[in-house]
């Protein structure tokens, strides 16, 4: 049997929400009815977390009976209203258990990838970049979606990458130290700044890459110049779908956004029994 790298997950969301089962589905939905269920967005958007959502009703047919699942949309695939998403049959009680906890996944993923295109689209031809604003424990789940937005995936864990911010600056007692004690791992150091002054302390340390935080367009080309390659450059803090033309006017190619990931609305997504046996 093929290991399910979402089962955990998925049985943790129906012992959530139904800890000691569906007391409403055993009640009114008789042992081994069988039904038809649709899948249908109900906005427009892009689809993400497909697999993990697949994974719920994989759980709740464990318990309740078998549920075949047509997935007809891919993750990355852009929706429209009344569009087909998935077609289930089987274990009416299955459907109904995993219903909630499946769409929710589902509306949530799909909303990060669905704002996370706008991003990708409005900032053309810079680079979205994800941060670490995720929801603790699925921050996998956000990033696949994010990507499944067009976005970039960028520094998953405080493991993976060395990013001196002003509380590290603060106390190793200043950007030079908190660099020089960096660079003694020998990986790239990225330094967060929040003006020109803090740039020329960060490359003089010999930082490969700076972090400018809540920067107008009027900073940003100032720091392009300064620095010349925009790669080097990654700009962050609070940034908005209607900052994106001015920044990328300015010069920002590498642009990080907290808010497709904490922020995202979840794309509506609806759950129909069209018919019953």
């Amino acid at each position: 049997m093929i290991d399910d790298p979402f089962a955990s997950l998925a049985h943790a969301a129906l012992a959530e929400d139904a800890p000691s089962g569906d007391l409403t589905s055993r009640l009114v939905v008789p042992e081994g009815v069988a039904c038809t269920a649709e899948i249908r967005a109900k906005a427009a958007g892009v689809l993400a977390g497909r697999e993990a959502a697949a994974a719920i009703f994989r759980a709740a047919a464990e318990e309740d009976g078998d549920v075949a699942q047509d997935w007809k949309v891919e993750d990355g695939a852009e929706v429209r209203p009344d569009d087909l998403v998935a077609v289930l049959r089987g274990s009416a009680r299955a459907i109904l258990r995993a219903e909630r906890p499946a769409l929710n996944l589902l509306g949530h993923l799909s909303g990060i990838a669905t704002l996370t295109r706008a991003y990708v689209r409005a900032a053309a031809p810079a680079t979205i970049l994800c941060t670490r604003k995720t929801t603790p424990g699925l921050r996998a789940l956000e990033r696949a979606a994010v990507a499944a937005g067009g976005g970039a995936l960028h520094r998953a864990s405080l493991s993976e990458a060395v990013l001196v911010k002003d509380t590290h600056v603060r106390l190793a007692g200043g950007v030079g130290e908190a660099v020089r004690r960096a660079r003694s791992a020998g990986v790239p150091v990225e330094v967060e700044v929040e003006d020109l002054e803090g740039l020329e302390e960060a490359l003089a340390a010999g930082a490969e890459r700076v972090l400018l935080d809540n920067a107008g367009p009027e900073l940003v080309a100032a720091a392009v110049a300064r620095v010349g390659d925009p790669e080097r450059l990654e700009i962050s803090g609070g940034v908005r779908l209607e900052d994106l033309p001015a920044l990328v006017a300015a010069g920002a190619r590498l642009i990080s956004v907290g808010r497709i990931t904490h922020s995202a609305p979840a794309l509506d997504l609806s759950l129909e029994v069209v018919d019953a046996d």
